[in-house]
């Protein structure tokens, strides 16, 4: 074969050329069992208990990532020298950087304490995983580089800006692509000028954008920030999130207070519940489908917390967020009412009763505030006498974006939401749901 082409409803069409080396690796990276188990790992987690359309994988998404990366590559090197190792190098990675997830995505990372960056340098180091043992067929140095340039310590520094940073390929493509599959329209934005006003700043080694593209890039962040706000966020999907944690959580909670919980033995899941040090042979065992089976078979379980929580989760019975719109003086004897609301109508706050921050999520919109320089937004200021300035110095609209970005809701059954509503309205601000 010539090439390899995949359909793809973002892109169109995404080709891999089968006749240069660097196309052959990343066929074989893409054929590899630890790049298919993506196909078993949702991009959105449980949007989809919001957006039906959300069923879309990490595998679609990285071949998207890898798409883009080719393209801004050959647009770059028009005019900066990249050698074919970086090039092929960076290529990899864009196509590996997600396989470290785990189920759900950023759901269990949040119980199980884990980052899944971490998980996939892992992988691409190994040499007992195929994608390890691929990339280092192709040359000793191949995993060493990939790895480095999903950690941010590779040299050019643009190239692992490309993959990770808040102007990369990964955001260009989630965003139109879950814009599209939820049907939400929030994550458009003109991808095509972006691409064309990407550059390099040879003497910071970092990718900025050229004046002419300054209005793309408040488009592209108006969409990060309308995404995170209508999607990312919604009181629905992260409702469905609480519900599903709280569930996990009383699972690993009963098992270690000695208490019969089922589960598949033998299996990397059971190693999870048990609270067993997982291998990474173990981890990427797992997918969505793990976790799925056992909160199914869990709507069963003799304990009565993790039966109702399963069987809310199972059947979309999710809880009720509100959210905290209120003087921030007033949150702490607010949520400290709540609870008791909550456990007076007969549920154990400690899973019935969730804070959720905007922090928490797993997408956030822009800012500069608390980010490492190298990872920002920097534009060209101006045509006649351009400077390199970093976005929201230059955007009044990015930095409007950037202002009351505090966000702060709380989940519980809504049996409770009469009671709590009337505590609520005991207060000056009005309830939003």
């Amino acid at each position: 074969m010539a090439e390899r082409i995949y359909r793809d409803p973002v892109h169109n069409i995404i080709r891999v050329s089968a006749d240069t080396a660097e196309g052959r690796l990343i066929v074989r990276l893409i054929d590899t069992p630890e790049f298919q188990r993506l196909r078993r790992i949702k991009q959105l987690g449980l949007a989809l208990y919001t957006y039906q359309g959300a069923e879309h994988s990490r595998f679609a998404h990285s071949l998207g990532v890898l798409h883009l990366m080719m393209r801004v590559l050959d647009r770059l090197s028009e005019t900066y020298p990249i050698a074919e190792e970086d090039r092929t190098a960076s290529c990899a990675a864009a196509l590996l950087h997600d396989i470290g997830h785990g189920p759900f995505s950023h759901v269990m990372e949040k119980v199980l304490g884990f980052h899944h960056e971490a998980w996939t340098v892992q992988a691409v180091r190994s040499e007992a995983t195929e994608v390890g043992q691929v990339l280092g067929a192709y040359s000793a140095e191949m995993p060493g580089r990939v790895a480095s340039i999903i950690e941010g310590t590779f040299r050019p520094a643009f190239l692992a800006q490309l993959v990770s940073s808040q102007l990369d390929v990964d955001r260009m493509d989630y965003l139109l692509r879950d814009s599209l599959m939820t049907g939400a329209k929030y994550g458009l934005y003109d991808l095509e000028w972006i691409i064309n006003a990407l550059a390099v700043d040879q003497q910071t080694d970092r990718i900025y954008v050229s004046a002419r593209g300054v209005f793309a890039v408040e488009e592209y962040l108006q969409a990060r920030y309308y995404m995170f706000r209508q999607v990312y966020f919604h009181r629905t999907l992260r409702s469905a999130e609480a519900v599903l944690r709280s569930a996990l959580r009383r699972a690993l909670e009963l098992i270690e207070a000695g208490e019969e919980v089922w589960c598949a033995p033998g299996t990397a899941f059971e190693k999870v519940l048990r609270r067993a040090s997982l291998t990474l042979e173990d981890h990427l065992e797992m997918d969505d489908s793990d976790v799925l089976f056992h909160v199914k078979q869990w709507q069963r379980a003799a304990d009565p917390i993790l039966r109702d929580l399963s069987r809310r989760f199972i059947g979309r019975r999710l809880f009720k967020a509100v959210d905290l719109d209120m003087p921030e003086e007033e949150r702490d004897s607010f949520l400290m009412a709540a609870r008791e609301c909550i456990e007076r109508a007969g549920f154990p706050p400690d899973y019935y009763f969730v804070e959720d921050h905007a922090s928490d999520a797993s997408h956030v919109y822009y800012t500069a505030e608390g980010v490492d320089p190298n990872a920002r937004i920097y534009v060209e200021d101006g045509y006649a006498r351009p400077h390199i300035r970093e976005i929201s110095e230059v955007s009044d609209a990015v930095r409007g974006l950037q202002r009351n970005h505090r966000l702060h809701r709380v989940c519980f059954p809504p049996e409770a939401k009469e009671a709590v509503y009337a505590l609520y309205h005991s207060q000056p601000a009005t309830v939003q749901d």
